[in-house]
């Protein structure tokens, strides 16, 4: 079970959707009832609320929100089995083998899992998004919040933004049944890496080792001028 790790793949799709132009970040989304019950990490939703399709990517990408993952998902899918749908289409154009979507957040569901080896080729997908490795780095955010005298602050969850040197993403995840999951990317001197680990208990130093390990083993060679 992925946890929210899942999102990655939510969001790889509402960024291809902004590229093809069938959506666009100034996109108006209406929160719907389903999308107000997700319990979980969330923005706390309301059903009618409305809220730019940007702000709902940086709420899924800050605080893993799953009511703006589920926001998002029937903006594009018109329901969440819809939206589901869509997320295995892109898997199998992937080649995933070990991967079958049920939901954009990564609650726990029967038939919703992946591996660590499939995740990571999801995230390769999306880090050919200029916005999606943007935003994926965000450390801090803010975004309004209807019906309050205040807006929505939201902070990071992933600490190697800031405890790992060229961290730049991606997604934590954690549900009892799935763990502490955590898709990490880091770049030095131009080489870009990644790392899955799931059910890790330990998953900063875990993956904070394998990136190591990679930055350690391998370099960037020019073999074609």
């Amino acid at each position: 079970e992925p946890a929210s790790v899942t999102k990655v793949m939510t969001l790889l799709l509402t960024m291809e959707a902004i590229d093809s132009g069938a959506l666009s970040y100034d996109d108006t989304v209406t929160g719907s009832a389903h999308a107000a019950s997700m319990g979980g990490s969330q923005i706390w939703l309301k059903e009618g609320e409305q809220m730019r399709v940007e702000d709902l990517i940086k709420a899924v990408c800050v605080v893993s929100g799953n009511d703006a993952a589920v926001a998002l998902a029937i903006a594009l899918g018109g329901s969440v089995e819809g939206f589901a749908a869509q997320m295995n289409e892109r898997a199998a154009q992937l080649g995933l083998a070990h991967t079958q979507f049920t939901n954009p957040h990564g609650l726990p569901a029967e038939g919703h899992y992946t591996s660590a080896l499939d995740l990571a080729r999801i995230t390769c997908a999306a880090y050919e998004n200029a916005a999606f490795r943007r935003i994926v780095q965000t450390e801090y955010a803010v975004i309004p919040w209807t019906g309050h005298d205040f807006d929505r602050a939201m902070r990071n969850k992933n600490k190697l933004l800031t405890a790992y040197e060229g961290a730049n993403g991606v997604k934590t995840g954690y549900t009892k049944a799935a763990g502490r999951c955590l898709v990490s990317g880091a770049e030095r001197d131009g080489m870009q890496l990644i790392a899955v680990t799931l059910n890790a208990p330990d998953m900063w130093n875990d993956a904070a080792t394998l990136l190591d390990y990679g930055f350690a083993a391998y370099e960037m060679r020019k073999v074609l001028s």
